[in-house]
């Protein structure tokens, strides 16, 4: 039997890492919790992001929000063989990092494996992603592409463990939903997927949600939802500087859209493409989700495509579109060879839960050698430090602290 503890800190890694322990064999026994952080989800992101997942099944609660101190005493009475830590890069080496990590220090027991990985769509792989993650033992990713990418940046950085390759786990719970008994239900939806990093620039975004009301015009017979992963006052895993919602409600005092054309609506990602007759994102991983639940799509390629836009790898698709295309409800299905070389490869292609069961028996006999992290060097002191200060310390704290440090700033600059 082997005992796996997940640990999440935003709304996208504690999605994830649910999906991620519904895929582990059936003896295993698992355990889900969520690090405090400033980014931590709330209550309704919490249950949005494990609904669909055994961790969101009716009659269970929901998992807690733990600060590190508590969620390391979890950690002793539930003496894991292996720790997903599903976090952000930053969260990751803190928690991880060698001897003062609150997961890192001796547990009952042989040392746990330390597991890692990123959500969603690692294409192009970064130097970034894998130095935060280079002290743990396994790296999992989504795609044969993702997976060489990344053994490449491992071999020629060192440090870190081996990648292992995984199904994004929304996708298989995407394809249950979509064949099943509400299969043939009212299709009258079109979902657009916020992404809190792209498009930058507040006429940019402005732009979409013009195109949107412009939709919303011509077919008023659609419902067109604007899909949120945080409201305006829930945090998520990145900062969102233009938030949408907001953005729609200024526009709306200026006359420049219709009230109440487009809809905006938090929630789980599965139950609106439930009745999407279409899906539109500038760059989400949700893309993926509409392809699994066969709903037509579009990405769009008005504000570039590349690394910095993070849509690379819908190239060659056949799903790329501009905002004139959104206008026109002009939503494409996926080239098949590209769903094949890109995150729909044969589930028992993925070999993550045979590399981790490898890797406890290593560590049950005494022979695994903990992976060297990257970032060990007194170099990374001070950023280590401010990573641990988000876990240790509250967060309404830590802000009261973060704005006494600008007004100081912004005083001494004034003298």
């Amino acid at each position: 039997m082997t005992r796996l503890l997940a640990v999440a800190d935003s709304d996208s890694y504690l999605k994830w890492a649910a999906g991620l322990l519904d895929a582990t064999p059936e003896d295993w026994v698992t355990d889900l919790a969520v690090v405090r952080t400033p980014i931590a989800p709330s209550a309704a992101q919490i249950a949005a992001a494990v609904s669909g997942t055994r961790a969101g099944r009716a009659g269970r609660e929901l998992p807690p929000v733990l600060p590190a101190r508590q969620l390391r005493r979890a950690a002793e009475r539930f003496r894991p063989d292996v720790v997903l830590l599903a976090c952000t890069g930053p969260v990751v080496d803190a928690l991880a990092a060698t001897p003062a990590g609150p997961l890192s220090g001796p547990l009952p027991g042989p040392r746990p494996v330390l597991v890692s990985g990123l959500p969603g769509i690692s294409v192009p792989a970064t130097e970034k992603a894998w130095l935060f993650r280079s002290g743990c033992d396994l790296f999992v990713v989504h795609s044969a592409r993702e997976v060489a990418e990344f053994s490449e940046i491992g071999a020629r950085l060192g440090g870190g463990g081996a990648v292992a390759l995984a199904r994004l786990p929304y996708l298989d719970l995407l394809h249950r939903e979509a064949c099943g008994d509400d299969a043939g239900g009212v299709r009258d939806r079109v979902v657009f997927a916020t992404q809190a990093k792209v498009p930058r620039r507040r006429e940019e975004r402005e732009r979409i949600l013009l195109a949107l009301a412009e939709l919303a015009r011509a077919r008023p017979g659609l419902d067109v939802v604007v899909k949120l992963r945080a409201r305006d006052d829930e945090r998520q895993t990145h900062n969102e500087r233009h938030h949408y919602e907001r953005l729609w409600t200024a526009m709306e005092a200026e006359g420049r859209v219709p009230p109440g054309a487009v809809r905006f609506a938090a929630g789980p990602m599965h139950e609106h493409l439930s009745r999407a007759a279409g899906f539109v994102t500038v760059s989400s991983t949700a893309a993926l989700e509409a392809i699994a639940a066969n709903v037509p799509l579009l990405v769009l390629s008005d504000f570039g495509v590349g690394a910095e836009m993070i849509n690379l790898v819908f190239e060659g698709s056949g799903c790329l579109g501009t905002l004139g295309d959104l206008a026109e409800a002009d939503f494409r299905f996926p080239a098949e060879e590209w769903c094949r070389d890109n995150y729909f490869h044969d589930r028992s292609a993925g070999d993550w839960t045979g590399r981790v069961a490898t890797l406890v028996a290593a560590a049950r006999a005494g022979t695994l050698e903990p992976a060297r992290s990257l970032l060990d060097g007194p170099e990374h002191a001070a950023a280590r430090r401010r990573a641990r200060l988000r876990l240790e310390v509250p967060p309404r704290v830590l802000r009261y602290g973060y704005r006494a440090k600008r007004r100081m700033r912004g005083y001494l600059k004034a003298l």
